[in-house]
């Protein structure tokens, strides 16, 4: 019986990814090419399936084999198969875009929130109107009935010395005594310094 001989047998295959490796260690930019064909597509369908983007997929796998470059020294074939430290490397860098991506997201979802953030709590801001109109209604109540009715039509309805004098049917001096002594009052009660 005669036996066959392969063609192309495991002498003419040439040297396995760990060898190249080592030479791509050494600089040897040939070794790197037939790296680059052997990985290329194990290392692109790996990103493919953890970023999901075809765009960024090509742009990590690229930086993955310049990584692959660079780093070849540190390759050690006692920890592990050559394939399994490029895709280990490949795997590394799709994650931390993933990360990089959404840490960006969330800085962005930070800054349009600070945008939409009131310069000052509108709440804060009511309640302490709301507290001093009472405070300002409380001290109104402490005026004599005269005074609380000059300071009310000069100041709550805008009207002028004098049209209040004439409402009232009493001189323009008593209108603007009665004026004085009660914003006079009401600075105290409120606790304004003059």
């Amino acid at each position: 019986m005669k036996q066959a001989v392969h063609i192309g047998g495991p002498a003419s295959a040439g040297p396995d990814l760990q060898e190249l490796l080592g030479q791509v260690a050494r600089g040897d930019q040939e070794a790197f090419a037939r790296v680059y064909d052997m990985v290329c597509g194990p290392v692109l369908g790996l990103v493919r399936s953890v970023l999901r983007d075809p765009a960024q997929s090509e742009e990590v796998t690229q930086e993955v084999l310049l990584e692959v470059w660079r780093s070849a020294p540190r390759f050690q074939a006692s920890r592990g198969s050559g394939m399994t430290w490029v895709l280990t490397l490949a795997h590394r860098r799709a994650v931390d875009r993933v990360r990089s991506a959404q840490a960006s997201s969330d800085r962005e979802h930070r800054a349009a929130l600070l945008d939409r953030t009131p310069a000052f709590d509108e709440v804060t801001e009511q309640v302490e109107s709301r507290l001093e109109r009472e405070q300002v209604r409380r001290c109104v109540r402490t005026l004599t009935e005269l005074q609380r009715e000059s300071v009310t039509l000069a100041y709550y309805q805008g009207l002028a010395y004098r049209e209040v004098a004439e409402l009232l049917s009493v001189p323009l001096g008593t209108v603007k005594t009665r004026l004085r002594d009660g914003l006079i009052r009401l600075r105290d009660c409120l606790g304004v310094s003059a």
